[in-house]
């Protein structure tokens, strides 16, 4: 059902918005994460290193297709809070078009440039044949990701959080039933978890097509729809090329980090992977908010409500802190429990490498909390370029720590990164936010 978040109030929109956002973001990462768990299991320690070596890869391809999406239909939000109709029809086909379009090119560099790449991230020969293969599955699948996330961030634009919940729960049992079958019954080994991923995402994604079309009639695109206007093209291209550049570029910070977490062995690997993994599904609840956040923005920009920005974007950093510190907790006490989930080897190493990232980065996940906020707020006003800027930044001082101190400091200084990271990307943008309110405000 689509939500006009323009009317009402702020925090409890921004929440019933985000409850089925995070439940979704939540089998999102149980999907992404299911295929590494069926491999730890099934295969061992060394298959679950070679897809953990390649593991940013897979984020990287994801980031960009979301960044894309999420970026594009900014405007689809924007049209909508200013109940334009037509305008919403229009900035779909538009970004329906460049979504596919960009994606193609994607597909056929990372087919190209994918030996090259791994040869740069350390992947060393014991785990190459695996990993190449895994990810060079996953990147000829890209056009199905990115259908998928393209619909998704449609939805949620007009306020439905809830349709790509149902199919997101879908693709995940699919890939856990598919990877099973191709990995134990077939024995298609590494490639068959790529081959399930794909498969599992493109069926969600063709069925949520014929399902939004059914349920919103509103959004059955017209011929006129399809024009492909120059000027609306870089209208959407202005949001959502800094936003896919800013999640690659955070992205790129990960995999020079994985790099340097490449040249420590299998079970230094197997740890970093595992314990990321499950860091990932704790974070879901900031990043779950900031989604909301964009959404929410982006609505009242398009209707001119900016005292209505300014107070939602409060109430949600406020939430959005208590849930940091949930987090915090859950982290500290059950994280290295998590952990065991990844393999059935009793490896000591592994587990204590593990908890030790943990007790690294779980203190500072207050400031990646705010961090979400503010930059998704950013964006749905349409600011694209400070979040760029903070995500260069951000990839300068992960990399640069990750890199300096891994030198001096060995797996403990490669810990640290992110948490440095984190701190100087939430002070920067959150300046920038109050500065950009306010000149909002003060011009309107």
């Amino acid at each position: 059902m689509v939500k006009n978040m323009t009317t009402g109030s702020p925090i409890k929109l921004i929440a019933a918005f985000t409850v089925p956002l995070l439940i979704g973001n939540i089998f999102q990462q149980f999907y992404n994460i299911a295929d590494i768990i069926i491999v730890g299991r099934f295969i061992g320690v060394h298959a679950l290193a070679a897809v953990g070596a390649t593991a940013p890869l897979f984020m990287g391809l994801l980031a960009l297709t979301i960044g894309l999406a999420s970026g594009f239909t900014v405007i689809t939000a924007q049209r909508f809070g200013a109940d334009d109709e037509a305008g919403v029809r229009r900035s779909a086909a538009m970004a329906a078009m460049l979504s596919f379009g960009i994606t193609l090119i994607l597909m056929v560099l990372s087919g190209l440039l994918m030996p090259k790449i791994l040869h740069l991230m350390n992947v060393s020969d014991e785990l190459y044949d695996d990993a190449y293969h895994y990810v060079i599955i996953v990147s000829y699948g890209l056009i199905a990701t990115m259908l998928y996330n393209l619909l998704s961030c449609i939805c949620r634009a007009l306020g439905d959080s809830r349709t790509p919940l149902y199919f997101l729960i879908l693709a995940t049992l699919l890939n856990i039933v598919l990877a099973v079958l191709f990995i134990v019954r077939f024995g298609w080994g590494v490639p068959g978890s790529a081959v399930a991923l794909v498969i599992a995402q493109g069926i969600s994604a063709v069925l949520c097509f014929f399902y939004m079309r059914y349920r919103f009639p509103f959004l059955r695109l017209h011929r006129e729809d399809w024009h492909f206007d120059r000027e609306f093209a870089w209208k959407h291209l202005k949001v959502g090329m800094p936003m896919a550049m800013q999640f690659s570029i955070i992205t790129l910070g990960i995999i020079v980090v994985q790099a340097v977490c490449n040249t420590f062995g299998s079970e230094t690997i197997a740890a970093f992977i595992s314990a990321t993994r499950i860091e990932q599904v704790a974070m879901q609840p900031m990043i779950s908010f900031g989604i909301a956040m964009a959404v929410y923005t982006a609505q009242n920009y398009g209707a001119r409500k900016f005292d209505r920005i300014r107070k939602g974007v409060r109430q949600c950093s406020y939430l959005s802190f208590g849930l940091c510190l949930a987090a915090v907790i859950l982290m500290y006490f059950y994280g290295t429990v998590l952990i065991s989930v990844f393999t059935t080897e009793e490896d000591p190493v592994l587990m204590a490498q593990a908890k030790l990232y943990l007790l690294f980065t779980v203190p500072f996940y207050f400031f990646l909390g705010q961090l979400f906020v503010y930059r998704n707020a950013m964006q749905g006003m349409g600011v694209a370029i400070v979040p760029l800027m903070s995500s260069i930044l951000e990839l300068v001082i992960r990399s640069g720590a990750a890199l300096v101190l891994a030198a001096y400091r060995g797996y403990e200084g490669l810990c640290a990164a992110s948490p440095i990271c984190w701190i100087a990307a939430c002070g920067f943008t959150t300046a920038c936010y109050f500065y950009f309110s306010r000149r909002l405000l003060k011009n309107y």
